[in-house]
């Protein structure tokens, strides 16, 4: 049943991308992505309870389904449903009607590059989907072909290639000190790399880990590699920049956790997990002085992205039950909470025709239920409570406490402070001060961009209240198939 649900995975996004390029009109072309989206959502669903059989392998061991894979495909449906949804309302307003049925098309194939990625067993296949999905969504934060858009793109895929080359030079030297144990061919799969890894040189294979960190951290966005983020997140349309930021780091920082795992079987000391940790409270750092200091709406929302992925390296770094814990419930609550914020920015930006935090003002009287849950969610995602963020970040910070790394705890703490305090004084000023030009009169939402926003805040909401037992079984699960490694 797990293989014809994957299948069902793979082929809805493909039909949704050739239906788009052969029909090539707008509204068919979205209403097959819509289609694609609700299909790998419901195929997506049952995934991690099949996953807890045991990792199960397909085409002759290149495809994996393990629990942690499972749950970053059933993240990347819930925001490829959210965005799908959400891009029918938004992108009729941005007046490309000739070139939409495009975008559909490149939308379709960037959640299968997303989908693809994480069930990627062969380490060399696994650089593969994720390159792939940089070159699929540079076209895509470029759709809008203006200047600062067009420029964005080309940042991106000069800096995430950079960055992801050294990914691939870590995963050859992987490969080569795998070759002096068990010969020049072997199959290069996570499992296998994790048995040979406590016979493999010490030197090398660290060596080998601080390529990949750099090379997937900066396809995560971890600071200091994170200058792509802000640009690319910004620019791109606001569906865009939900499916970047809400699944695609996902993506990357699986393969972050997964190589993490293998530098605990060759048993290399702290380092591994202290530098990721390192990269963790740099974000949060990072992170902290732009927000406190930013003038522009989706560039305040890429920040805080540079901001969670820190505490998800903070997660698989401090490591554990409770660091895997942590790190997987923030995950699957920044998913949706992000999500929310960018479709946020997006009803924002084109009701006041402006990117500028300066010249929005009196949101709730301009949108009184876009803006209602805009601000709900400003709250959820500077981790306050009742939000789902809230319980992830706690249990983040107790995963740190038993360990060498109590100082990057502290930190943190002091960290997320500030960027609680920064992000929502942003939000004060375009909430509760006077417009300058005089009353603001309410304007009309498409009830297409509202019903994503309402389904992303409310299992946020939800799961700030309620932790479910499966779940908390389900990542220890996925902690124990990490190896269980912790500071």
């Amino acid at each position: 049943m797990a293989g014809t649900l994957l299948f069902i995975v793979m082929l809805a996004p493909l039909a949704a991308i050739l239906g788009s390029l052969l029909v090539r009109r707008a509204r068919v072309a979205e209403y097959l992505n819509l289609t694609a989206s609700v299909v790998v959502l419901f195929a997506c669903l049952p995934l991690p309870a099949l996953s807890l059989a045991g990792p199960r392998t397909w085409w002759d061991d290149y495809i994996v389904l393990d629990p942690i894979a499972a749950w970053v495909l059933l993240c990347t449906a819930l925001v490829y449903l959210l965005a799908s949804i959400y891009a029918v309302g938004y992108m009729r307003l941005i007046g490309e009607e000739r070139r939409l049925y495009r975008f559909y098309a490149l939308f379709a194939g960037f959640a299968l590059t997303m989908l693809t990625g994480p069930v990627m067993n062969n380490v060399g296949v696994y650089w593969i989907a994720i390159e792939a999905t940089t070159l699929v969504s540079t076209f895509l934060v470029g759709f809008e072909r203006g200047r600062d858009s067009v420029e964005a793109a080309w940042k991106y895929i000069i800096v995430v290639s950079a960055g992801i080359s050294l990914a691939l030079l870590g995963t050859m030297l992987f490969y080569w000190g795998g070759s002096l144990v068990l010969g020049p061919t072997y199959d290069m799969t996570w499992a296998v790399l994790r048995e040979v890894a406590p016979r493999v040189d010490p030197g090398l294979l660290l060596l080998s880990f601080l390529l990949v960190l750099v090379g997937y951290g900066t396809k995560v966005g971890l600071a200091p590699m994170h200058t792509w983020l802000p640009d690319a997140h910004s620019e791109g349309p606001a569906p865009v920049s939900a499916m970047l930021s809400g699944a695609l780091l996902n993506t990357a920082m699986l393969g972050i956790a997964r190589f993490v795992s293998i530098a605990d079987a060759a048993h290399l000391g702290p380092l591994p997990r202290a530098v990721l940790v390192a990269l963790g409270v740099f974000s949060l750092l990072i992170a902290a002085l732009f927000i406190v200091r930013q003038e522009g709406v989706k560039r305040l929302m890429a920040y805080s992205s540079v901001e969670h992925m820190g505490v998800l390296a903070l997660g698989f770094g401090f490591g554990g039950p409770l660091g895997v814990a942590g790190a997987l419930y923030h995950m699957l609550n920044h998913s949706l909470n992000k999500s929310l914020m960018f479709f946020g920015a997006g009803v924002a930006m084109r009701s006041y025709g402006t990117k500028d935090i300066g010249a929005i003002r009196g949101v709730l009287r301009r949108l009184p239920t876009a803006g209602a849950l805009w601000l709900a969610g400003a709250v959820a995602i500077t981790g306050a409570p009742p939000f789902g963020l809230f319980l992830s970040e706690i249990t983040v910070l107790r995963a740190g406490l038993g360990g060498a790394n109590v100082w990057a705890v502290v930190v943190m703490a002091l960290l997320l402070i500030v960027i609680f305090i920064g992000f929502l004084n942003h939000f004060r000023h375009m909430y509760f001060d006077e417009p300058s030009g005089g009353e603001v009169s309410p304007l009309r939402t498409s009830k297409w961009c509202l019903i994503p926003m309402w389904l992303a805040l409310a299992p946020v909401l939800v799961f700030g209240l309620w932790w479910p037992q499966a779940l908390w079984n389900f990542f220890t699960t996925v902690a124990a198939q990490l190896g269980g490694g912790g500071s």
